[in-house]
């Protein structure tokens, strides 16, 4: 059984949640060890405030490259059929070559670090046209003025928003864009039961 997809429970934990809800989204409720939910939300929230409070500026990229070598780690071990990678800087673009469009062709997810406000982490988890669709853990209830950013309710184990790739491709710090090139990262994760390689099916292909 699938879990529906959940939204952050405070204004710092978008990273966790979009980790935690990359799992959900590539696995059963019934796949998924305890250890796994532990440890990311052990390792996470790991940045304090200008005032020096532990967890109030989310989860810094250390944290997430660690996470996604503890994934990986834990799968190449048996635990858990999944296979990650951390991605930075140049790498992380959405576009025909990029290992971040491949993923999401591959029935992978990624989480990504862009820009809303300030910093913070969503789950993209296909391409659709143009667009890339994406579960943002904060909870809006307000359509976006950008008319071509559109909210999802009906799909709630897969998305909440389809975004232009446009947006996410930009280098400045605009709305739900990847912003400068240097400060870039993403997470791919794939399920290796539901992976689409060359080998394994024609659909890669389409």
């Amino acid at each position: 059984m699938k879990t529906p997809l959940h939204y952050q429970l405070s204004e710092y934990d978008c990273g966790p949640t979009s980790l935690m809800n990359a799992i959900s989204f590539l696995f059963e409720r019934e796949e998924i060890p305890p250890e796994v939910l532990r440890n990311i939300m052990l390792y996470s929230l790991d940045c304090y405030s200008p005032e020096g409070t532990p967890g109030k500026h989310g989860t810094s990229r250390t944290a997430m490259m660690f996470l996604a070598h503890w994934l990986d780690g834990f799968g190449k071990a048996g635990q858990l059929n999944i296979s990650c990678s951390y991605l930075r800087a140049s790498s992380v673009y959405l576009g025909a070559d990029s290992r971040l469009s491949d993923a999401l062709r591959q029935h992978g997810a990624a989480v990504v670090r862009l820009f809303y406000d300030e910093d913070h982490y969503v789950l993209l988890t296909g391409l659709e046209d143009d667009a890339v669709l994406m579960f943002d853990p904060y909870y809006q209830t307000e359509p976006f003025p950008q008319a071509d950013i559109e909210m999802i309710a009906d799909q709630p184990f897969r998305y909440n928003r389809r975004v232009p790739i446009t947006y996410l491709n930009q280098t400045t710090r605009s709305l739900y864009a990847l912003g400068p090139t240097e400060e870039r990262e993403a997470v791919l994760l794939f399920n290796g039961q539901t992976r689409l390689t060359p080998e394994t099916t024609i659909e890669y292909f389409i």
